[in-house]
């Protein structure tokens, strides 16, 4: 097990990782990067921690906005997780979506930074419309795997456990995580840096809820509710051109102490 010695930590991506399902914008986001640097300050309180994120972004414009800036704070420990928005997209091309990644990978791993990614599920096991992003998404896990053995890069792998697509863990959105879901890749993420007090209890499942999901003409009705809320405006936004994160900047673009430890819990 690790003793946890990162003192500069910068976490790049899109939305997850800027925290979107866990708080809001009025009184601000936490999500699993924030989660994951409090575990680690909890060991070493001088760590500093950026979060360059912003929602909305491919995993090229993560690339070409986040990656120098990143280098330039020289961290010890990074996170690089993009590339569900490039899925999402008509015209995906996994090649190139994972090429963006092995090249953040090597910018950070060759200035000498333990990077961290993630694989991601299935979408459709979520969204029964997105059923056919599937093959997608393990294609696009299969080349993250690959890159992140060339460059040794720590690849969780999330993707496979039942529990990571309980609606539970999910933002009424289904796309981004809930605090508990967020609380989950936190802890995740701990275990396969080997951060001390970590252990595989974010893969177990949890309690039966207590009232059975909605079948039939119940289930067709929360579908075309969460079209309505949801799908509906993520639509919209392609159609016009517009994305999420329009006008946003990164939440914590400079490293700065963690201030505030909380205690992270995962049922």
């Amino acid at each position: 097990m690790s003793d946890g010695t990162f003192l500069r930590y910068v976490a790049l991506g899109d939305s997850q990782t800027e925290g979107v399902g866990d708080g809001d914008d009025t009184l601000g986001l936490r999500g699993w990067a924030d989660r994951l640097a409090e575990l680690l300050a909890r060991a070493h309180p001088d760590l500093r921690y950026a979060n360059l994120a912003v929602r909305g972004r491919l995993a090229g414009q993560v690339r070409a906005g986040q990656l120098a800036p990143a280098l330039a704070l020289r961290p010890d420990l990074a996170s690089v997780v993009a590339g569900v928005n490039d899925l999402l997209r008509p015209r995906f091309d996994v090649e190139e979506t994972a090429g963006h990644l092995e090249a953040m990978f090597a910018g950070l791993t060759g200035q000498g930074a333990r990077v961290v990614t993630l694989t991601f599920p299935d979408v459709g096991r979520l969204i029964p419309l997105a059923r056919p992003l599937g093959s997608r998404v393990e294609a696009l896990n299969e080349r993250i795997r690959e890159a992140g053995r060339r460059h040794g890069v720590t690849v969780v792998e999330t993707g496979h456990h039942p529990v990571v697509t309980d609606p539970r863990l999910w933002s009424a959105d289904r796309l981004h995580a809930a605090p508990l879901g967020h609380a989950r890749i936190a802890a995740a993420v701990a275990q396969a840096l080997g951060l001390l007090g970590s252990d595989d209890s974010w893969t177990r499942p949890l309690p039966p809820p207590p009232l059975p999901a909605p079948v039939g003409l119940r289930a067709a009705g929360a579908e075309l509710r969460w079209a309505g809320a949801f799908l509906g405006p993520w639509l919209g936004r392609r159609l016009r051109g517009r994305s999420s994160g329009d006008g946003r900047r990164a939440k914590r673009p400079e490293l700065s102490p963690v201030t505030e430890v909380v205690e992270v819990t995962t049922e």
